[in-house]
């Protein structure tokens, strides 16, 4: 068992090497120190959660994530060791040290016992519980093909204006004919519908920021309302969450059931539904986000992104026969990636209820 090397500052947006770190979602890098099976566990979290991940081929990985090999194939599949370690997350939590921020030390992992049966069993117990995952992955790469497509046909039509017809649309005033700009205040909206955390029932969704994966409008990731101690926001079905805190992390993204959110997040609603899907592509965008990261304070501990100005901020807003086509045209994508979510958490929640069954035996194999 070692460590990484890096700092976790080291992640660039498009890289060649899987990049760990103590984040959920895994990252990009340039040039890798691993070559090599292994499960990475992050090894500090300010909420508690340590992410476990396998991986195998060439990586990179941040100074506070562990990287767990097996000693002898023969005797312990990584893969196998993967699985076992999964239902170990919640011992983890419990026995982690410090305050603000949950520390893994070596000594907790390495007092940690697993039960190791057989090689023949570890490879049956393998082959069933990565079926999940693979088709788990699967989805995660076609979700992020379709975000990028989405991306792309924004920026081309909204940024780069070559939208259908602009060679017949002349510009005036820095923007084509027949748009104009308006405050994002008469985009969207925040909706700001509290709820206690008595009055929450212990099994509806909870997205907290540490859910949201960075520049990914697919949130395919949360928890429950179990254990939650302070008011939250809810949202419902399609409404977009926007992470406040720390903006420059670009955490946005479309709720695809009902549930609640932290209160560092913003809940958006477009004012109708010709202007939802250029409204959600706008408040995701690399542009918008450099705006809002520029509405923070400097050196405050946790830096928000400033709401209210930027309601106040103009935007270009293309004709509502233009919407329309917009609309049309990227509807399709986008209901294709929160099918994908809900098949994901349907995966996940079949695989997790298999899995604890075949560690213990109840299932034989």
């Amino acid at each position: 068992m070692t460590t990484g090397k890096l700092d976790s500052n080291a992640a660039i947006q498009y890289g060649e090497y899987p990049f760990f770190t103590c984040a959920r979602e895994t990252y990009k890098i340039n040039n890798y120190a691993f070559d090599t099976e292994a499960v990475l566990l992050g090894g500090n979290n300010a909420n508690g959660i340590f992410p476990l991940k396998y991986y195998h081929g060439k990586f990179n990985a941040y100074q506070r994530t562990y990287i767990i090999e097996s000693l002898d194939q023969n005797i312990l599949l990584t893969r196998y060791l993967f699985y076992a370690l999964k239902p170990a997350l919640s011992h983890f939590q419990n026995a982690s040290i410090g305050a603000t921020t949950q520390y893994l030390t070596k000594s907790i992992l390495d007092n940690f016992k697993i039960k190791v049966p057989d090689l023949n069993s570890q490879k049956a117990i393998v082959n069933i519980l990565s079926k999940y995952d693979d088709l788990i992955e699967n989805n995660r790469r076609r979700i992020e093909l379709l975000e990028r497509s989405a991306r792309l046909l924004y920026k081309e039509w909204f940024v780069r204006l070559r939208f259908p017809g602009h060679e017949h649309t002349p510009i005036i005033d820095g923007i084509p004919e027949g748009w104009e700009k308006r405050p994002l205040s008469q985009i969207c909206y925040d909706v700001r519908d509290s709820i206690k955390p008595q009055d929450l029932s212990p099994d509806m969704a909870y997205i907290g920021l540490e859910h949201m994966p960075r520049r990914s409008i697919a949130l395919s990731e949360w928890g429950n309302a179990e254990d939650l101690q302070s008011n939250k926001f809810k949202f419902k079905k399609d409404d977009i969450i926007f992470g406040k805190i720390r903006p420059y992390f670009h955490k946005v993204g479309v709720a695809c059931i009902d549930g609640v959110t932290s209160s560092d997040a913003i809940v958006i609603r477009s004012y109708n539904p010709q202007m939802y899907y250029y409204c959600l592509m706008l408040v995701s965008s690399d542009r918008f986000i450099s705006i809002t990261s520029q509405t923070v304070k400097e050196g405050s501990k946790m830096p928000r992104a400033n709401w209210e100005f930027l309601l106040k901020n103009k935007f270009p807003v293309p004709s509502d026969a233009l919407l329309k086509i917009f609309a049309d045209t990227i509807t399709p994508i986008i209901e294709q990636i929160k099918l994908l979510v809900i098949q994901i958490q349907k995966l996940k929640q079949a695989r997790d209820i298999l899995l604890p069954k075949l560690m213990n035996g109840e299932i034989e194999v």
